[in-house]
């Protein structure tokens, strides 16, 4: 056993104290950021070179601080995006609703795709799509100067780590909540409305690393979580072309999330509603143990679900 790996035991059994979900993982991530290794690598560090600043980031970490913002890099699909103070950070279950509307682009019989993402934040999912749909034109809408200049960041980074996406994401100074400004000459063409909105009620609880770190406006939606959701519903119906989908985010429990460096919702067996508003049908994908209510009426919210304009 090296000093560092014994350094290691110490830190995992430190952070696990702390209420961290995945102590040892989150202790070698630390440990690799800090020596500068891939965490494959931690048994090449040798007692020598051990950085005596792996404990200053083991007790941010054991403060609660993101692991995201410790190293500086969140991954998201085939992204490695800069994230820190003042930007959400991308969780996992927001990589398979950009999935699925990869897919969805996929198939279209559209040569090159126009998407709009709404409240763009570090530019996950509008970076997401430029890299793997290449011939898609995305929009990319931010209102906030400081996570927009982590988007400005990470598409420079992606430029840079995939040149073919250079040019190809637009990043606008608007607010989600409403149509933005100079893409008028737009509304009714767009193939794909995207958005991973706030959806958490307010005043509910939450971890630390999420009500203490990611941006109060990224959290919070209205007493009942879904006023962002009406809002881009709103904003959807009047950018999107016939036939245009709107996957967004939403909580599937207006309940406390799970503690950890992610944090994901509930589990349980996820099954399918659908709902119809005045010209929009909507497929949402919902946990619970009703099926042929509405979430409303089964007081939850859809995990994400699509709107499809008909």
């Amino acid at each position: 056993m090296s000093l560092l790996f014994d350094e290691i035991a110490l830190a995992a059994a430190r952070l696990a104290e702390a209420g961290v979900e995945s102590p040892r993982a989150e202790a070698e991530l630390i440990a690799a950021h800090v020596h500068g290794v891939r965490r494959t690598e931690l048994t090449t560090v040798p007692d020598s070179a051990f950085d005596a600043r792996f404990w200053e980031g083991i007790g941010r970490r054991a403060a609660r601080e993101p692991l995201q913002h410790i190293t500086g890099l969140a991954y998201f699909r085939y992204l490695e995006l800069e994230v820190g103070p003042g930007v959400f950070v991308p969780r996992p279950e927001t990589e398979v609703m950009t999935g699925w509307a990869i897919d969805r682009l996929r198939e279209m019989d559209v040569a090159e795709p126009v998407v709009i993402d709404l409240g763009t934040g570090s530019g996950a999912i509008a970076l997401a799509i430029a890299q793997e749909v290449p011939r898609a034109r995305v929009h990319a809408i931010e209102g906030d100067p400081i996570a927009r200049g982590w988007t400005e960041r990470n598409i420079a980074r992606c430029a840079a780590a995939a040149p073919y996406t250079a040019g190809r994401v637009t990043l606008h100074a608007d607010d989600f909540t409403a149509p933005p400004a100079g893409l008028d000459g737009l509304a009714g063409h767009f193939d794909l409305v995207i958005s991973n909105p706030p959806y958490i009620p307010v005043g509910a609880s939450v971890p630390p690393e999420v009500g203490e770190y990611d941006p109060p406006a990224a959290l919070w939606s209205g007493a009942d979580g879904l006023d962002a959701i009406r809002a881009v519903e709103r904003v959807a119906r009047r950018l999107l072309r016939p036939g245009g989908m709107v996957p967004s985010s939403t909580a599937r429990r207006r309940a406390r999330p799970s503690t950890g460096s992610s944090p994901r919702r509930p589990a349980g067996a996820t099954r399918a509603t659908t709902r119809t508003w005045p010209g929009v049908t909507v497929s949402s994908r919902r946990r619970g143990p009703a099926i042929g209510r509405t979430d409303d009426e089964n007081g939850m919210a859809p995990g994400w679900g699509r709107w499809t304009t008909g």
